[in-house]
């Protein structure tokens, strides 16, 4: 048989560049990896998404949904009736079939009213976003941060996506085409403090070390008509109270203090209401949660100056309270610390006063309690203390003996646990608007308009 040498040659030759080419992305993907280099932020950043894709090609299920060892869909598990503090809940989860869900539910779990919420169907032109950040298929995203208004509007976020006001009907409001994400808080005066962001693929003169693409974190102050009051760089924050430590915290490389990607990962704003006995903290100081540098902060609103920095006595961390004018509470999410029978998140409570801190609640061998990503927890008039641990779909009350009273598990299917970002108990004045009369004329309402718009 006769070779073509040339034909062979030619053959020879693009072998060559095809398996130089699979070499080099292999060497370049664990550089990205190791180095933390171009496009490590971007993937790091909508790792949820890849993490979706890849668990659908699989077949497994998606990161929103999780097997749990009992079958049985039974929401509420235990109930104290003269334990547990008495009032509506406030859900925000995952539904089944790659639903969000934002319901209210009694204490026996039964729903009273619920959203029908849709990416798809509420914005319909994001041209806030660019095309890879626009979602494709459902859920698209999810909610993170929901808070209710005084007339029982519904003011949320789509992670990372934007902000959104329904009426208690599910009218669209308004809408905020800003990178919202985590958290929403309202204070007494109706404002919504909201945790934000910034996408930068240039540099920015100011953060000559910031090596794009990177994130810069922002809190904005929201009004009730959606309308952004005030705006403040996390970045000009920290570069303006001398603590550019924090701001370089994740170096790249041993020579030189540049960094890259999500950095600080804000994921809570609040503010401290002027009803709660000041001390250290005072009306208005503003309150942050940095994440991916285990850091708390407070600042005076005013003049942006510190006035209280607690680092490293946590991990991962969520949702930091005040408690009163000396003190935080905060979801410590604990990676870093398994016990022999697992990793426990806990509830801190931090002393600005003496600058210590002490567990409130952990989990244990006989009651664990472990979210590695998201939490939260909020405290009851009665002294009880409402906890959320996402992953897992569970949310539980206890009492000041750390005894649950009250257990509300979000399972979807047999066997099956979805995602809840959040359990909020509603205060009474709540329970009339939420009745089933006016369910029933929300949904009839909605039915009117939908046929009205059809003639």
């Amino acid at each position: 048989m006769k070779i073509d040498s040339d034909r062979l040659a030619r053959a020879l030759f693009f072998l060559s560049i095809f398996s130089s080419t699979i070499l080099l992305a292999f060497g370049y993907g664990i550089a990205v990896q190791k180095y933390e280099i171009f496009p490590y932020a971007f993937i790091n950043s909508t790792s949820e998404a890849f993490e979706l894709v890849s668990d659908t090609v699989s077949g497994e299920l998606p990161w929103y949904y999780r097997n749990v060892d009992y079958t049985e869909k039974i929401s509420v598990n235990v109930y104290e009736k003269d334990s547990a503090y008495e009032g509506l809940n406030l859900v925000t989860s995952m539904a089944s079939n790659n639903q969000l869900s934002v319901r209210v539910i009694d204490m026996e779990g039964e729903r009273i009213h619920e959203w029908d919420i849709d990416w798809f169907n509420i914005w319909l032109n994001p041209k806030h976003l660019t095309e890879h950040e626009i979602p494709k298929s459902r859920p698209g995203t999810h909610i993170h941060g929901a808070v209710l208004m005084e007339n029982g509007d519904l003011v949320f976020n789509f992670e990372h996506l934007g902000m959104v006001r329904l009426n208690i009907c599910g009218d669209v409001v308004w809408r905020l085409p800003y990178r919202t994400h985590h958290s929403i808080y309202m204070d007494e005066h109706g404002s919504l403090w909201v945790s934000g962001q910034r996408n930068h693929d240039k540099s920015i003169p100011e953060f000559p070390n910031y090596k794009p693409p990177f994130i810069e974190y922002t809190i904005i102050e929201v009004s009730p008509k959606g309308e952004i009051i005030q705006e403040i760089s996390v970045m000009d924050l920290l570069k303006e109270n001398d603590l550019n430590g924090l701001l370089y915290m994740s170096t790249l490389h041993n020579d030189s203090t540049e960094v890259t990607g999500d950095t600080l990962h804000l994921n809570d704003v609040e503010t401290f209401p002027s009803a709660m006995e000041e001390g250290i903290f005072e009306a208005g100081d503003i309150m942050i949660s940095l994440r991916n540098i285990n850091t708390i902060l407070v600042f005076g609103q005013a003049d942006k100056k510190l006035k209280f920095q607690s680092t490293g006595g946590f991990a991962r961390q969520h949702d930091p309270d005040f408690i009163d004018g000396n003190t935080i509470s905060v979801f410590d999410n604990n990676n870093i610390a398994p016990e022999l029978y697992g990793p426990q998140s806990r509830i801190l409570i931090l002393s600005a006063m003496q600058n210590s801190s002490h567990i409130f609640y952990s989990g244990s061998e006989s009651h664990r309690f472990y979210t590695d990503i998201m939490g939260k927890h909020q405290w009851l008039p009665n002294g009880n203390l409402l906890i959320t641990e996402s992953r897992k779909g569970r949310a539980f009350e206890i009492d000041k003996n750390g005894e649950i009273v009250w257990e509300f598990l979000n399972v979807v299917e047999s066997g099956i646990v979805g995602l809840m970002e959040e359990v909020q108990r509603l205060p009474s004045r709540y329970v009339n608007l939420f009745n089933q009369e006016r369910t029933k004329k929300c949904t009839q309402e909605s039915l009117d308009l939908l046929l009205e718009s059809k003639k």
